[in-house]
C-alpha cells in the first residue's frame, strides 16, 4: 500500500535537463572541453560532483579545480533556474491528486538543496513537501539507493509503501534498488527503450499519470 510518494527533482517537477545541459555546455567550453547534448545523457541522473569526476577521468582538465568547475555551473543553474524554468507539463495535477489524498511527499534528487529550494519557491511549491532530500547530504549518489532509502528514513515510512517518480535510467535504478514502487517518466528518445522495463509503471508524460494509474500501482504487491 502507497503512503508516501517521492519525486525526483530534475526532469519530474521542473524541465530542467535542457538548463543543466547548457550550464555544462558553457562552463566546460571555459576550460577547453566541447561537450554536446548527446555526450551530457551520459550523465543524466548523476549528481554534479559525480558528473565532474566522470569527466576529469576522461579529459584530466587543468587551469581550474573540480570545485570551482562545480562552483560556476552552480551559479550558472541557479540564474537560469530563476529566469527560465517551468514545471514539467503535468506535474501539478499529479501532486494535487497526492494532496487530496493526505498522502506526504517528498524529493530525493541528485541536485543540489540550494538550486532544488530555488525552484520549489519559485513556484510556490516549497510548504507542500515535508522532506527533501539532496544527494550532496548522502555518501552515495544515483544509481546508488542511499538517497531514496534516506528520503523514506526521514519520513517514517518502510520503502515497499513509498512511490517513486524518475525520468532518468540511473533514478530510476536508484528507487528500484531502494524497493520503491517506480513510475518512469523517460525523455522521448528513451520512452521506447527497452532498459526502462522494470518500472511498475512507464509513462510518456505526467499528464497520463491520474486516478486509474494510482490505483494499478497501488494494487501491485
Amino acid at each position: 500500500m502507497i503512503k508516501a510518494v517521492i519525486f525526483d527533482f530534475d526532469g519530474i517537477i521542473i524541465e530542467s535537463e535542457p538548463l543543466w545541459v547548457e550550464a555544462e555546455i558553457a562552463v566546460f567550453k571555459s576550460i577547453g572541453i566541447e561537450l554536446t547534448p548527446e555526450l551530457c545523457r551520459q550523465t543524466t541522473g548523476l549528481n554534479t560532483q559525480d558528473t565532474l569526476e566522470y569527466w576529469h577521468g576522461i579529459y584530466k582538465w587543468t587551469g581550474k579545480s573540480i570545485f570551482q568547475v562545480y562552483k560556476e555551473i552552480m551559479e550558472t543553474m541557479q540564474v537560469l533556474i530563476l529566469e527560465r524554468a517551468d514545471l514539467k507539463e503535468g506535474y501539478l495535477d499529479v501532486l494535487q491528486l497526492f494532496v487530496d489524498k493526505k498522502l506526504p511527499v517528498a524529493v530525493a534528487s541528485s541536485s543540489p538543496l540550494k538550486l532544488i529550494t530555488t525552484a520549489l519557491k519559485k513556484f510556490h511549491l516549497f510548504e507542500f513537501f515535508k522532506i527533501i532530500s539532496s544527494a550532496e547530504n548522502e555518501e552515495h549518489g544515483k544509481p546508488h539507493p542511499a538517497l531514496y532509502l534516506g528520503a523514506a528514513r526521514k519520513l517514517g515510512i518502510d520503502p515497499v509503501n513509498c512511490l517513486a517518480f524518475e525520468d532518468s535510467f540511473n533514478g530510476a535504478i536508484s528507487a528500484k534498488a531502494a524497493r520503491m514502487k517506480l513510475v518512469t517518466i523517460p525523455d522521448s528518445h528513451d520512452f521506447t527503450s527497452t532498459r526502462f522495463d522494470f518500472s511498475d509503471l512507464k509513462l510518456p508524460s505526467l499528464k497520463e499519470f491520474r486516478e486509474k494509474q494510482f490505483e494499478y500501482i497501488n494494487a501491485i504487491n
